[in-house]
């Protein structure tokens, strides 16, 4: 099975919200083993709303859409809809019943501009929704699928999950393993990899993050076992290729990793930081069981090596890692029992200093921390 995911609405393409919705559904797809091939995103415009339809219903089998079902005349999917497979809408009794009872079981009289929320054309079935006063639209017709939910989150998601995905037949499980990476470049990871990047069964590939490159691992296959068995053999190979580069997997932090490493060994941390503005004691002060290794963390604006070293001495920890502050580069230094060690990282603009600092200090703790 083939989707298609289609947003509707004017604010999505003027910025003003970010597209959630399509992030979800697409994930939820994959777990399904279904191929998302397309996404778009439309405005409330009727002319184009249905062109858009009419292309992802010529390319796809399921279309999966959010948004535009409510009263109001710019709330215009089901007109799309209609319009893309040349049916009539007509109120159905039993919804406009109960969108009455809804309004009516909050005191209010409904609108009269909400009637349209209870519109049926011959090929759909209403959706229930009890979040809101949306019922969605499943539309089947020629073999093909549109599914039609509210933009909102908290009413599409529920409905998603609990109206739509039981009726869809699962294609094959979808497995996957990130390998996460740090003090090497994407490309360079991509020329590690060579013909692995081209590999099928499983895919393999690279994505700069913003805490290093991922290298994603991918597999589709009849069951979960057979998908993980393909996957496994093709990590130890990417592993072997990239050696000490990988530092975590799946849903780790660096905190995280830094935090095992430290409980591993019985030692406790503190880090005197002048670049990044907190942000390297709020990664480590968020990573699990943080008051078990955390001793402290100071943010000292400014301040060079000799006054963080200063300041961060009372703290007594074994292990202590400085950032101190620079015009353009700035020498970390990490003092750990039997392993020093230290780096010099360059920036442009504080942006960067700080994004740099974050990782390199994270970096150095993690590889002192190694076994």
């Amino acid at each position: 099975m083939r989707a298609e995911i289609l947003s509707i609405g004017t604010e999505l393409l003027l910025g003003q919200i970010v597209d959630t919705n399509a992030a979800y559904l697409a994930g939820r797809l994959a777990l399904l083993g279904i191929d998302c091939l397309h996404k778009q995103t439309v405005g409330d415009n009727l002319g184009r709303a249905t062109d858009a339809f009419r292309l992802a219903l010529s390319r796809t089998d399921l279309v999966v859409a959010t948004g535009g079902l409510g009263p109001t005349e710019d709330d215009l999917t089901r007109e799309a809809i209609a319009a893309a497979l040349d049916e009539t809408p007509t109120i159905d009794p039993a919804l406009e019943a109960e969108l009455r009872d809804w309004f009516a079981g909050r005191g209010l009289a409904m609108p009269e501009r909400n009637r349209k929320q209870a519109w049926l054309i011959p090929s759909a079935q209403a959706l229930p929704n009890p979040n809101g006063t949306a019922p969605g639209w499943d539309v089947r017709r020629d073999g093909k699928r549109i599914v039609a939910m509210p933009g909102v989150p908290r009413e599409m998601t529920p409905m998603w999950e609990e109206r739509v995905e039981p009726t869809i037949v699962r294609e094959g499980v979808l497995r996957w393993r990130t390998l996460k990476l740090l003090g090497i470049g994407e490309g360079a990871v991509e020329e590690e990899l060579d013909e692995l990047v081209r590999s099928t069964s499983p895919t393999v590939a690279t994505y700069a993050k913003n805490d290093g490159v991922h290298v994603r691992i991918a597999d589709k296959a009849a069951t979960a076992a057979a998908a993980d068995a393909r996957i496994e053999r093709m990590e130890a190979e990417v592993r072997a290729r990239l050696g000490d580069h990988v530092w975590g997997v799946d849903d780790e932090t660096l905190g995280g990793v830094v935090g095992r490493g430290l409980v591993a060994r019985g030692w406790r941390l503190a880090v005197a930081d002048a670049l990044t503005a907190g942000e390297l004691a709020r990664a480590l002060a968020d990573a699990p069981e943080a008051a078990r290794w955390l001793a402290g963390a100071l943010v000292v604006p400014g301040a060079d090596a000799s006054t963080l070293e200063r300041e961060v001495t009372p703290l007594g920890a074994q292990v202590i890692l400085l950032v101190p502050a620079g015009a353009s580069e700035s020498e970390l230094r990490l003092y750990a029992p039997d392993r020093p060690r230290g780096q010099t990282i360059r920036y442009r603009t504080p942006a960067e200093a700080r994004r740099r600092a974050l990782l390199s200090g994270l970096d150095l703790l993690r590889r002192a921390l190694a076994n």
